[in-house]
């Protein structure tokens, strides 16, 4: 009995000498998952972008927008000239509040009025808007009350008032944003599992060997394999793309033709990804898990589908420009919720086509490889 044991132990110890990567990500995949949900989540905003746009630059005005870096919350990235510039910061994302305060701001204090100042809030994340929201009214509070102090008559009504006014979802609901995410999720979720399992199948059945004899060049049998998956996970987005609409009824804003090609380019690079997994494993169970780790995980981490990139550390935002994820959700988002076109969304364009292109060369020369 114990003979027959240790043989069938000998045995499975040769077959996993075989095949590191499933020892790797057996052993690996907890201290990575460990490390990045620990590093990636956060629910605290801090250094949140804000810019002001002070008509009034006076002492009081300045005292007030001081206050805000000095809470350790916010991050002044500019001082605007012209309201235009407001529209633009929002759109692009380039500032999560932009503090207005009017002209006659310093001139009602020194009367005794009630002066009220405005601010402007990026409703993208729900979440972050309300946490945003309330730090600014707490921030414009204290500078209420410590113009208060030493001043008789605690009972008369504070000295500045904050009205807050959030764009782009103002009734701040939180299926407004994760929908136009959860696009991103979905499309980075299932046709790269679906693709990779696919080629890994004809490995373990030895078929694909047959395509390797033959005179069919790599980048033919990558964009053979690609087209007909890209199709099913084209047809996948419209269909959740009405839904979304329909069932949710979430506001798209935006060009739809605009969103449609940013969809095309995305679901190539996620198939892509499918074959680009294929190309470097053997089993189908060890495709499934490195699709899983390599794709999911960092689209549910890393693209700003559920947690905004800029609440994370430094170190892990640049880390979110290594996934296509992140691109495609500034642009369903950006699209569907802002309402922009592709003047502000042609970085993420670029980067996405650029992307996919070196997908789609890294799978070719993976297959060259094993043809050669």
């Amino acid at each position: 009995m114990r003979s027959a044991i240790w043989t069938i132990m000998r045995k499975e110890a040769r077959e996993i000498r075989r095949d590191p990567i499933t020892v790797w990500v057996a052993v690996a995949l907890p201290l990575v998952m460990l490390y990045l949900f620990g590093a990636a989540l956060s629910l605290d905003v801090k250094d949140a972008r804000f810019a002001v746009y002070d008509l009034d630059k006076s002492s009081a005005s300045r005292a007030l927008i001081d206050a805000f870096p000095h809470s350790g919350y916010f991050r002044r990235v500019r001082d605007i000239r012209n309201e235009k510039e407001i529209s633009e910061l929002l759109d692009r994302g380039k500032a999560r509040l932009v503090l207005v305060i009017p002209e006659d701001f310093s001139a009602k204090l020194a009367r005794g009025e009630t002066a009220n100042v405005q601010a402007l809030i990026d409703g993208s994340f729900s979440a972050t808007a309300m946490v945003v929201a309330g730090y600014a009214s707490a921030i414009v509070q204290n500078y209420a009350l410590a113009r208060l102090r030493g001043k008789t008559g605690w009972g008369q009504p504070a000295p500045v008032t904050v009205e807050t006014r959030v764009w782009f979802n103002a009734p701040l609901k939180s299926v407004n944003y994760i929908v136009p995410g959860l696009f991103a999720v979905i499309l980075m979720a299932f046709p790269p599992l679906l693709t990779a399992l696919a080629v890994v199948r004809e490995k373990e059945s030895g078929s694909v060997q047959q395509i390797f004899v033959s005179p069919i060049k790599p980048y033919q049998f990558i964009a053979g394999k690609m087209i007909p998956y890209a199709v099913i996970a084209f047809l996948e987005m419209v269909i959740i793309l009405a839904a979304g609409i329909g069932w949710f009824e979430i506001p798209f804003r935006g060009n739809l033709l605009l969103f449609v090609s940013a969809t095309a380019i995305y679901v190539l690079c996620t198939v892509g990804l499918g074959l680009l997994i294929s190309a470097v494993t053997r089993s189908q169970l060890v495709a499934m898990l490195l699709a899983l780790v390599a794709t999911l995980m960092p689209s549910f981490l890393f693209s700003g589908f559920l947690f905004p990139v800029f609440t994370m550390p430094e170190m892990m935002q640049m880390y979110t420009y290594l996934f296509p994820a992140r691109y495609f959700v500034e642009i369903s988002r950006g699209i569907a919720m802002k309402g922009i076109g592709f003047e502000l969304l042609w970085p993420q364009f670029l980067l996405l086509v650029l992307y996919t292109a070196m997908v789609f060369i890294a799978t070719t020369l993976c297959f060259r490889k094993k043809v050669g």
